[in-house]
């Protein structure tokens, strides 16, 4: 069987500091991921790997069976990502931006398409507004946007919803629901929201140290390590198991 994601034995060293250690793990067609662990665990350098941002030190990344090391570019249109620690050019208006993002990725009718996203993503009014003065909430969903431009089929979720107000968090979860059911999407999505994780996320892997040191359904976590809800689960393994 052929996994839209494939990660096999993926590692990164840094130096003398191993990032990511020998880590494997598949995403089904219409899947939501979870990745769950602490601030230096390995997740961001994980991703990159992924998107082929960052050549791994061992192991291969497939994504539809071929190497996104050797293939990026001929990937790259299924692909996407939204991530905190990366901002949009602040000083070109929402559409601008959402329209140089359009052809980086060769989208087709790019207007069109933005038009779909706006609507979708409640963005017409600030569309011709600086995304420099936007807000944190306004921000995350235009970078949203900018994610689904190209309508990947792969996306990488890098805490969606850091930062934003319960209502606005709430959306965009609810959208993220609706967006993988309907396009059948494979989802990897970072986050330290374990209450998203348990409602978005059909299986989930725990890292810690750049290991992967637990997985399974949110629910089946719980029940193993008898805890009452995921939160607890998390803590419990980041104080204490190295391993499975």
């Amino acid at each position: 069987m052929q996994y839209p994601i494939d990660v096999k034995n993926l590692s990164k060293n840094y130096s003398n500091k191993a990032a990511v250690k020998n880590i494997n793990f598949k995403i089904n067609k219409n899947e939501i991921l979870g990745l769950l662990g602490p601030n230096g665990c390995g997740k961001t350098t994980t991703i990159a790997m992924m998107l082929g941002l960052l050549k791994p030190t061992n192991g291969i990344v497939l994504i539809d069976g071929e190497d996104i090391e050797k293939n990026r570019i001929k990937l790259l249109h299924k692909m996407n990502f939204i991530s905190p620690y990366i901002e949009l050019p602040k000083k070109l208006t929402v559409k601008e931006n959402l329209i140089v993002y359009g052809k980086l990725y060769g989208v087709k009718k790019v207007l069109l398409r933005i038009d779909y996203l706006s609507e979708k993503l409640r963005l017409t009014e600030f569309l011709n507004k600086k995304t420099g003065e936007l807000s944190s909430g306004q921000k995350n969903r235009v970078s949203l946007a900018k994610a689904l431009i190209n309508d990947p089929k792969i996306l990488f979720l890098d805490e969606p919803t850091a930062s934003l107000d319960p209502e606005t968090g709430d959306f965009v979860r609810t959208f993220i629901e609706k967006l993988s059911k309907e396009r059948e999407m494979s989802i990897l999505l970072a986050s330290h929201n374990m209450d998203e994780v348990k409602r978005l996320c059909k299986n989930v892997l725990m890292m810690k140290d750049g290991l992967l040191i637990d997985r399974g359904t949110p629910n089946e976590l719980i029940k193993k390590h008898g805890k009452i809800n995921l939160e607890e689960v998390f803590l419990k393994l980041n104080r204490t198991s190295n391993e499975f």
